[in-house]
């Protein structure tokens, strides 16, 4: 278990960036932020107000590029992943920052900008089911488990996954009873009322429309994600 120093909170970092899908930020933020001993810092490019999907704007966030260092880094995702994969300032200060954290972490899609950043070449790695299959152009390996550890790498996978993953990550630094107090005091009890949450147990009429809403993006997406792949080799 790696615990903060006793002179210092256990620093947390999410990136964030304009479209997110903001559950994927919100959800292990209102558990990580609550971690005993630790501090969280919510930053983006340019600083100041975010907005995410929906309408929900994130108020305040540090520049990434004043943040010197953290012990743990977070990307999340969304339907503009793909495009943040090709903003080589953003993709920069995530390679600063990962440089050094102890943790270098994302939640659903958020890993095809980990993956864009260099920082997933041979190494397993969680994302979305519906954009699995864009992992390997950035060299990783795809997972289909909600939450992957390889080395000090820990991904999410789609959106509610960020819950599992932060818990995962609570336990991995402050202890397991400690992850299990905080679940109990968010009633994280997952009773979900119809059971299509994975294409593996949904309908296949549900699984075969939710795949049509993907479609509607996957060319963009895909053209996006092998642009990134390219200025990896380049």
């Amino acid at each position: 278990m790696a615990t903060a120093q006793p002179d210092r909170a256990f620093h947390i970092v999410f990136a964030v960036f304009p479209d997110m899908t903001q559950l994927d930020f919100t959800a292990p933020h209102q558990f990580l932020s609550r971690m005993p001993g630790s501090r969280t810092t919510v930053a983006s490019l340019f600083g100041g107000p975010v907005p995410a999907e929906g309408g929900l704007v994130i108020g305040v966030t540090e520049r990434l590029a004043d943040v010197a260092a953290c012990d743990l880094l977070c990307v999340p995702g969304g339907m503009s992943a793909t495009k943040v994969a090709l903003d080589q300032a953003f993709l920069g200060e995530i390679r600063r920052l990962a440089a050094t954290a102890r943790y270098v972490t994302s939640v659903c899609t958020g890993s095809l900008i980990l993956g864009a950043a260099g920082l997933l070449v041979g190494k397993r790695a969680a994302c979305h089911w519906g954009w699995h299959e864009l992992l390997p152009l950035f060299g990783a390996i795809p997972d289909t488990d909600r939450v992957v550890r390889d080395g000090n790498v820990i991904t999410g996978g789609g959106v509610t996954a960020g819950i599992d993953f932060a818990l995962t990550v609570i336990a991995e630094v402050a202890g397991p009873e400690v992850a299990e107090t905080m679940q109990l005091g968010f009633e994280y009890a997952p009773a979900p009322p119809f059971n299509s949450g994975h294409p593996s147990i949904a309908r296949p009429e549900v699984v075969a429309r939710c795949r049509a809403g993907f479609a509607k993006a996957a060319a963009q997406r895909q053209a996006e994600a092998e642009q990134a792949a390219a200025r990896l080799t380049s």
